[in-house]
């Protein structure tokens, strides 16, 4: 069971989430992959503590995944700086960058609801349900 996150929590790692995507955004990063992929920062978790912060990203199609998480991580020191300086935590959090594969699974969710026997078997459930009506 995914546990409740503070308001706290929310608050701060929404802050994160837009102190790194401006730095993305602005070119602010070493790697020429990163200033040229399209990315998304979907979500940051941020632990209890605020000493931790998961960092949740997609680029655009899944292009170039794997280096653009390799390149953010080789400049997370760069991300902690921006953090400390413009957010004034007692703590300036450790980032981790993830993929975020929500859109991965929502979309074998919808493959699974328009399989044929998938389709099948919810319109025989939604026929019992009516006859016992």
């Amino acid at each position: 069971m995914a546990q409740k996150l503070s308001n706290r929590q929310l608050r701060v790692g929404q802050e994160v989430r837009r102190v790194i995507a401006e730095a993305i955004e602005q070119g602010n990063v070493r790697s020429q992959e990163v200033s040229s992929a399209f990315i998304t920062i979907t979500n940051v978790i941020m632990s209890p503590d605020l000493k931790y912060a998961t960092v949740y990203l997609m680029t655009l199609n899944g292009k170039n995944l794997g280096t653009v998480l390799e390149q953010l991580s080789a400049d997370k020191w760069l991300f902690k700086k921006l953090i400390a300086d413009k957010l004034k935590l007692r703590f300036t959090p450790e980032i981790n960058f993830r993929v975020d594969d929500t859109f991965e699974e929502a979309e074998r969710i919808n493959r699974l609801m328009h399989n044929p026997i998938v389709a099948a078997d919810i319109a025989k459930k939604d026929e019992e349900t009516k006859s016992e009506e």
